[in-house]
């Protein structure tokens, strides 16, 4: 550690301890994989996918990646959705808001995507998550993630929180507040986050999650959870956070995270306002993972809920649609549709309030109506391809697989003529169209593996 500041401060919270807690590792980052539940189970990935892997302690998912050369993102598995690469730490804030099927979840900082596909894991296909991005670049990122992992009843926004509250007010059963923050606990992963590293960096940071916490409180409705986490160790966007939101909301109860990994939070660390630290939850960079804090919180039962609203109309029924999935997606048939442009979608069955805020993608893109046919989205595929009639089943053995993500066509040994899905494994790789014998590749030519 090298900032003057985040080091001076450090030493005169932690005393003796500093040396350990920030001492330097003996080895690398530690590069960890959540697994996605919506694919398999962590015991299926760990015995399918031909990798060194250590259980981590952050998460039922989680594991750490013990091969130097590993690249996640060449990884045929990554492709089709079964995991999702993270620093080990940040995949527990989403485990602890404890999200059951069926639940309205709102992740409010969502991007890259990483804690949105563990909670639309947790809903299993049901029920609705939100996930909202501030920034529109990333927000693209975040919409890409999810497609690839196969989430079928998100709707993706790029919104301010404020107006996600004038939208939404006392609507979601659960929240995550992954808040903007100073980014300590990323100095060992990204030197850049330590050279711009200041006070007024974290005066800042501390003031944007103060006003997203707010916009939450009031999201949040009557008897929901609220998890509040951050890759800081920063007093003011951490303990001293919680204990002014706290001051500011006594409608809500702060309870323990229930995690055993990692340490309670600092008494000395809370400001203005102490509360019982032992209910919130430090990761020090000594611990396994990079840093993260964590609280949950209660709003109480009592106090005005959502207001009721009519659903958007679906649109009208598609031939072309009717007949592609009536011989491809039997059980999408039924599904009403939505459309934005020229694009059909599969929206999710829990339905969002009218509003009028920008959304990158609402449940499916199904695909389009172009000279009277049904051509279909690789987002069809990744959502429901297990469930397509029509299959290309390769393994990760099957050099038929790497040639298959470098956007070659590959001989058909599984699949009838026409439309079928590309799976390795049971996982979904995306939509080809077979002719001759072969299958002609449909891959996104942005997500191949070119080089």
């Amino acid at each position: 550690m090298q900032a003057k500041y985040f080091e001076e401060r450090e030493r005169a919270l932690l005393g003796e301890r500093y040396a350990e807690y920030y001492a330097a590792p003996s080895e690398e980052a530690a590069r960890g994989v959540t697994v996605n539940r919506l694919r398999c189970t962590p015991e299926e990935f760990a015995r399918l996918a031909g990798l060194a892997l250590r259980p981590l302690p952050f998460c039922a998912e989680g594991f750490a990646v013990e091969e130097p050369d590993f690249k996640p993102g060449r990884h045929p598995y990554h492709h089709g959705g079964a995991f999702y690469s993270q620093e080990p730490s940040a995949s527990a804030p989403a485990a602890l808001l404890d999200v059951q099927p069926g639940m309205k979840v709102l992740d409010m900082c969502a991007a890259p995507g990483g804690k949105s596909s563990q909670l639309a894991a947790a809903l299993q296909g049901q029920g609705l998550l939100v996930s909202n991005e501030y920034n529109a670049g990333r927000a693209e990122i975040l919409r890409s993630n999810l497609e690839r992992m196969g989430v079928a009843n998100a709707v993706v926004l790029n919104s301010d929180t404020t107006a996600l509250v004038k939208a939404f007010p006392a609507f979601f059963d659960r929240i995550l507040v992954d808040a903007p923050c100073s980014g300590e606990g990323m100095f060992r992963k990204e030197p850049q986050a330590l050279a711009q590293h200041n006070e007024g960096l974290v005066r800042q940071c501390a003031a944007i999650g103060r006003e997203i916490l707010d916009n939450a409180a009031a999201l949040l409705a009557p008897g929901g959870v609220l998890v509040y986490s951050t890759c800081t160790f920063a007093p003011e966007e951490d303990e001293g956070q919680i204990g002014d939101f706290l001051a500011r909301h006594p409608e809500f109860t702060l309870v323990d995270t229930g995690a055993s990994f990692g340490s309670p939070g600092e008494a000395n660390r809370c400001g203005e306002h102490p509360f019982d630290v032992s209910l919130v939850r430090r990761i020090w960079p000594f611990q396994g993972g990079e840093g993260h804090f964590m609280a949950k919180l209660v709003k109480a039962s009592e106090g005005e809920g959502a207001r009721p609203f009519k659903p958007e109309k679906p649109a009208k029924p598609c031939k072309e649609w009717l007949e592609f999935a009536g011989k491809y997606f039997p059980e999408l048939a039924d599904r009403p549709l939505l459309k934005a442009g020229e694009l059909l979608l599969l929206p999710p069955e829990t339905p969002l309030p009218p509003h009028k805020l920008r959304v990158m993608r609402c449940g499916v893109a199904a695909g389009t109506v172009q000279k009277n046919r049904f051509v279909p989205a690789h987002h069809l595929f990744t959502a429901f391809g297990h469930t397509c009639t029509n299959q290309e089943r390769l393994t990760l053995d099957d050099e038929r697989t790497a040639a298959w993500l470098r956007g070659e066509e590959i001989e058909a040994r599984t699949a009838e003529n026409g439309w079928c899905c590309v799976l390795v494994d049971g996982f979904s790789l995306g939509a080809g169209k077979v002719s001759g014998g072969k299958v002609k590749n449909h891959y996104p030519k942005a997500l191949r593996n070119l080089k």
